[in-house]
């Protein structure tokens, strides 16, 4: 049984969300797909629907470099909010940075599954439903 997701993608990059939510769509692997441009859209977004999981997302694509709010500083925001949440949320940094600090930053905050660098590819899409798939299946 394939279960389908709610992605978020969270990046400013309107090209790179196209993308990629053309390759979601095309793989089959998202029931919802939403977008945001900054991390601060994508943090009202998730206060204003904190007890409904099912508009939540189950996997967010986050960048690092957003204006307004960028991915270190969601995360900041995230850590404070996601003990009210009533489902668990996997984050992906995916970023075109390869600069050694951001990979080091990312992977010393244990609320992020790991670090993807851009372009994100579809068997890594694919993977990390398998792994989403894994886990709802150990439950």
């Amino acid at each position: 049984m394939i279960k389908n997701f709610n992605f978020c993608i969270v990046d400013d990059d309107d090209i790179y969300q196209f993308t990629v939510i053309k390759t979601i769509k095309a793989l089959n692997l998202a029931k919802n797909i939403i977008a945001f441009s900054d991390g601060e859209e994508a943090l009202d977004f998730m206060i204003k629907n904190l007890h409904k999981d099912e508009e939540l997302p189950d996997v967010i694509l986050l960048d690092i470099n957003m204006p307004i709010m960028d991915g270190f500083q969601f995360m900041e925001e995230y850590v404070k909010i996601k003990p009210k949440l009533g489902k668990k949320i996997t984050i992906y940094m995916v970023s075109s940075s390869v600069d050694t600090v951001d990979i080091e930053r990312a992977k010393k905050i244990s609320e992020i599954s790991d670090y993807i660098i851009k372009p994100i590819k579809k068997g890594e899409l694919k993977s990390i439903v398998d792994k989403l798939i894994d886990e709802n299946n150990e439950d």
